[in-house]
């Protein structure tokens, strides 16, 4: 496993990260809490030093901690990022509301703390706000409550994780140096980041979390238009109607033009995005030990060559299945 700087922080982290919500049993269904603890385990085991959960993730910060504690005990740092949920439960951030809606400070605390007995840490490395819109910027209390929790020691860093699709709408928030890290979707689909935040983010020290790296699945030229999600799983709604044809068509092309199978073009999508250097870490979803080795083997610091990626680029679909 390679590891790289989260920003300016002096922080290191796994080039490929453990992404948590799969794990917490809440939007993606079918998760066992024997094969998740396997999973976290076997990541650590590999290098992976970096796991993204949420209070809103179900059980994944109490599996998170739990499995974090174990290591510590054994002398292994793991680093660990959680999500402040905005106060008015609006996803994503809509423009036009007032931070005293979302990220009041009191809620802030109230949050983080109860994510700590969650887990069990007495810390996180990293907290998110899991929205965010820049017209936040200069208003409400926000910011002194995330410096009075850095101060206390009850976080190390400040990040925030951006809206679907909406690269842009952070690029302000880059630029103030009032965070330490973005997490934002950037896969071969959508490569939107590349047209203002990584720059921004690499001109002001500012780390980058990938989320969505395969596309809920998307990606991993495994979905066709006959696969069938759990009842209340959220792919139910985000592949509905005639997605999974589109989908499996794109991704179809994508590995036809590289000149791979379908079972190698998750490993192509991961590289993809570890080949642009202003990311610092790619968070996958995994719940099991197959998927875990799969991934973890794509940190070992080989980018794609640029004859790839001009391929990869010309795969840009600028779409929002979550909306």
């Amino acid at each position: 496993m390679r590891y790289r700087q989260l920003g300016r922080s002096g922080v290191e982290v796994s080039e490929v990260g453990f992404g948590a919500w799969g794990i917490g049993a809440s939007g993606w269904i079918g998760a066992r809490e024997d094969e998740s603890l396997a999973a976290l385990h076997r990541a650590i085991d590999l290098g992976v030093n970096f796991i993204d959960t949420a209070r809103g993730y179900g059980e994944s910060e109490r599996l998170v901690g739990k499995v974090v504690r174990e290591r510590a005990a054994a002398g292994q740092q793991v680093r660990v990022a959680t999500k402040v949920p905005p106060l008015n439960r609006q996803w994503p951030a809509r423009p036009g509301v007032d931070p005293a809606e979302t990220f009041p400070g009191a809620h802030i605390r109230e949050s983080v703390q109860t994510s700590l007995r969650a887990s069990g840490l007495e810390r996180f490395d990293l907290v998110q706000f899991h929205v965010w819109h820049d017209e936040w910027m200069g208003r409400g209390d926000w910011l002194e409550t995330v410096t009075e929790l850095k101060e206390e020691g009850l976080i190390g860093l400040f990040g925030v994780s951006i809206n679907d699709h909406e690269p842009h709408s952070a690029v302000e928030l880059v630029r103030s140096g009032a965070v330490d890290a973005v997490q934002v979707i950037f896969n071969v689909f959508d490569q939107s980041p590349l047209d203002e935040l990584f720059p921004a983010c690499q001109e002001h020290g500012v780390g980058v979390i990938v989320r969505v790296a395969l596309d809920e699945g998307g990606l991993t030229g495994r979905l066709t238009p006959d696969t069938v999600f759990p009842d209340g799983d959220f792919r139910q709604r985000y592949f509905r109607g005639d997605r999974l044809a589109e989908v499996e068509r794109r991704a179809a092309a994508i590995a036809a033009d590289l000149g791979i199978g379908a079972d190698g073009l998750a490993e192509a999508a991961l590289r993809f995005v570890l080949s642009e250097p202003a990311v610092s870490t790619v968070i996958p979803g995994m719940r099991s030990v197959r998927n875990v080795e799969r991934n973890a083997a794509v940190g070992d610091g080989v980018p794609l060559g640029e004859a790839e990626l001009k391929v990869l680029a010309g795969h840009r679909w600028d779409r929002n299945f979550y909306s």
